[in-house]
């Protein structure tokens, strides 16, 4: 009679069967603490009643090990993706489904690497007083989101790390200030993958955030060059312009924009060469894809850098001018790229490995022009497997017949109302010297909201 006992690390254990009485449970017997417990009947019943008690039991112990390395082998390549109770059901996993296991592993893990970006080093700052400590490498390994190529330039420009954070922090911030009266919004969903599922879409909307993203480390390592924050490059030394007036004079400090293009480009694309896909496959198109929008951004912030003077003289008579090179505000760098997303070029690739115009009576792209290769998701409705997170709950404008207007935002799902308070600060006035003192001011506004 079996009873079907199970592993346990305790001399009795609760039986499988519902129905177990306190007379099965005395027949179960364990032959060491971590073992698999038999039955008595199994013991009464074997070999052992005819002198063979103890080859019996080394049998036993042999079968016992061999099955706990095939529950073993079954649990370590599928972890907590089937239920539990199936490593109780077969020790044994069939070469089939240990093939099949292994594979599914394997894409999770690359799902997961795929899934993570250096834009996380927005949100997870790099604190600048441990960049500087000798031999301080570990730091690198520490970063979520860098490829390995990333993680190499890592350690090779470890005071560089932090600029690079608050360059996808900029970006950041200008795609959710561009987009902010549109259905996606370009809402941040997580530490890690910081958009989440939808940025695994070619589309219209990833083209932007990969553009953006790498003018911001553009603009942010130019500056830190000017500040002297970093010890391998200094102010611009670009050439004075041909137009500049001859009694102006070619000097101060500049951004260094060529070191911050230079840089950006080898970190941020970084990424994108290391990867190795068939060629003509969607995957290396999707490559292509990222690497045209990332030299767009930071060609947006390399061309839009201009010269700036300061006047010198008595009196304010500007009798002398000194000129420098400066990056234009980064607002305007954001707008440039929003028109860029606007007239984005749709893109296929070709059995050759290069992209091409889905639609050839349109102008080939340039590589200051976004491209993309999927169309956009609908961002209507929530959608986890799209990552769309939807327009549920967004204010709109009742009043507006934009995409910021209840009809286009709501999706025409309809949209409720409801008051608030808001506080603001009026009747300023100018004391001498020197403040200014103002009252607060509270005012009852009607609000909208997206069903």
């Amino acid at each position: 009679m079996m009873y079907g006992c199970v592993y346990s690390n305790t001399t009795i254990i609760k039986e499988v069967k519902l129905q177990m009485t306190q007379r099965a449970m005395e027949r179960c017997m364990v032959i060491n603490d971590t073992s698999k417990i038999m039955n008595l009947d199994d013991w009464e019943d074997s070999s052992a009643l005819n002198g063979n008690r103890e080859d019996w039991k080394k049998d036993q112990f042999k079968k016992r090990d061999d099955d706990l390395l095939g529950a073993l082998s079954w649990k370590l390549s599928v972890p907590s993706i089937f239920p539990r109770h199936w490593s109780r059901a077969t020790p044994r996993m069939p070469g089939v489904l240990l093939l099949f296991s292994t594979a599914l592993l394997s894409s999770c893990v690359q799902l997961l690497a795929e899934a993570n970006s250096w834009w996380s080093l927005a949100m997870n700052p790099v604190q600048r007083p441990e960049m500087f400590i000798i031999g301080a490498q570990p730091v690198c390994s520490q970063l979520p989101g860098l490829s390995p190529g990333q993680r190499k330039l890592c350690q090779l420009y470890q005071e560089h790390m932090a600029y690079i954070g608050e360059g996808a922090k900029t970006g950041i911030k200008e795609c959710q200030y561009q987009f902010r009266q549109r259905r996606w919004n370009c809402s941040t969903v997580d530490n890690t993958s910081v958009f989440g599922r939808v940025m695994q879409i070619g589309s219209r909307e990833t083209a932007f955030t990969y553009a953006v993203s790498a003018a911001g480390v553009v603009n942010a390592i130019s500056r830190a060059c000017r500040e002297g924050e970093l010890s391998t490059c200094g102010c611009s030394r670009t050439a004075r312009p041909k137009d500049l007036p001859r009694d102006w004079l070619w000097g101060g400090c500049g951004d260094n924009v060529e070191y911050g293009y230079r840089f950006a480009k080898e970190f941020v694309d970084a990424r994108e060469r290391e990867k190795n896909f068939a060629k003509g496959s969607e995957e290396q198109g999707r490559v292509l894809m990222n690497l045209q929008n990332n030299e767009a951004g930071r060609r947006a912030v390399y061309k839009m850098a201009d010269v700036a003077c300061k006047c010198h003289g008595v009196s304010g008579s500007c009798s002398l001018k000194t000129c420098w090179l400066q990056l234009a505000e980064f607002r305007k760098v954001g707008d440039q790229l929003k028109e860029k997303y606007d007239s984005a070029a749709a893109m296929r690739i070709t059995r050759k490995g290069k992209l091409e115009l889905v639609n050839s009576r349109f102008n080939q792209p340039t590589p200051e022009d976004l491209v993309y290769v999927d169309p956009s998701p609908d961002y209507c409705f929530r959608n986890e497997t799209t990552g769309s997170l939807g327009t549920q709950g967004r204010l709109c404008n009742k009043t507006s017949e934009g995409t910021d207007g209840c009809e286009l935002m709501c999706c025409g799902r309809g949209y409720d109302q409801f008051k608030s308070v808001q506080v603001e600060r009026c009747h300023c006035k100018f004391h001498w010297c020197c403040f200014v003192k103002c009252k607060k001011c509270t005012e009852v506004v009607d609000q909208y909201v997206c069903k």
